[in-house]
């Protein structure tokens, strides 16, 4: 029996293109139209830097040089007398060098203490992770949560410090009451509670150092400290850069702290530049002196990264 052929299948031709979609697709933009094309991407990102940062910042300059007062709404132009008023300001100065010797009391310990838990704690396991957790797990609390606990340990009669006292038979003390130790508690009270931060940038800095080296280091019988000095802190220059870096810019801007354990007392020997903004501008409504002061904090901390930047980048160029 025969099948009989079936007829081929007739298979339908692709439509063809238009001949102006084949010229679109075949075009490439002009370099300059590439250009604002992708200026599109970061456009989001330009609009809420210039409202929440540059527009700011310049609108504080400009304020900084009028007397503008809220509650009787004046303002006229006042040149640089702000600033002159400022250097003649006692509080003010006061407020400059406390800030000045909070940074300097906090930066150093910062970045000894957070490489020195971070050298102990880069080990596997579960104690080190947990102890990890926990020296971070303080820098998650509120200012107003530790400044709570702190006030508790502090009291005269029934705290943690005065039950210690009395144990080694002297009289309780309130420490930050007393002039020359209110500014060093609240720096100690800053280093237990944001310590975590370093700590972890530290741990990230040792984990990314080639296994290989400490290998080589322990083939030719080099102790720890050799070991530390000629490997580990060399891998962390970067790292420790960043830290300071870090630490300089959020220990200037003290104010929770200080606010709620001390109030700027005794004596105005705890109060820091951003408190003397505060009551300045939402407590006296001397809006213009208030800017003022807040654009010499903002020239402190410049100089200050522009300082720690050009030591270190003296320290890369050197031999």
């Amino acid at each position: 029996m025969t099948v009989p052929a079936l007829p081929p299948t007739a298979v339908a031709a692709p439509a063809a293109r238009p001949a102006h979609a084949v010229q679109r697709l075949t075009e490439l933009p002009a370099p300059g139209e590439q250009r604002w094309a992708n200026g599109l991407f970061v456009a989001p990102f330009l609009v809420i830097y210039l409202l929440l940062l540059v527009v700011p910042l310049v609108y504080g300059w400009w304020l900084s040089l009028r007397h503008a007062d809220l509650l009787a709404g004046t303002s006229r132009f006042a040149g640089l007398d702000n600033y002159i008023e400022l250097w003649r300001d006692s509080i003010f100065l006061g407020a400059v060098r406390n800030t000045g010797v909070f940074v300097v009391m906090t930066t150093p310990v910062f970045v000894i203490l957070g490489l020195a838990l971070a050298l102990a704690l880069n080990r596997p396991g579960l104690l080190a992770a947990a102890l990890r957790a926990i020296f971070f797990g303080a820098s998650v609390l509120s200012v107003t949560v530790v400044t709570l606990v702190w006030r508790l340990v502090m009291m005269p009669d029934r705290g943690l410090f005065a039950n210690l006292w009395r144990g080694l038979g002297g009289e309780p003390v309130q420490p930050l009451s007393i002039e020359g130790l209110s500014l060093a508690v609240v720096a100690a009270v800053t280093v237990w509670w944001t310590i975590g931060l370093p700590m972890m940038l530290f741990l990230a800095g040792l984990q990314q150092i080639p296994r290989e080296l400490y290998e080589a280091a322990a083939l030719d019988s080099a102790g720890r400290w050799r070991t530390f000095v000629a490997i580990t802190l060399p891998s962390l220059k970067r790292t420790v850069a960043l830290v300071i870096v870090i630490e300089v810019v959020l220990q200037f801007q003290l104010f929770g702290q200080v606010w709620f354990l001390t109030l700027g007392g005794p004596n105005n020997s705890s109060r820091p530049i951003v408190q003397f903004v505060y009551e300045k501008g939402f407590r006296e409504w001397q809006v213009g002196y208030a800017a003022a002061s807040a654009q010499v904090l903002f020239t402190l901390m410049l100089v200050g990264i522009l300082l720690q930047m050009w030591i270190a980048r003296r320290r890369e160029v050197s031999p």
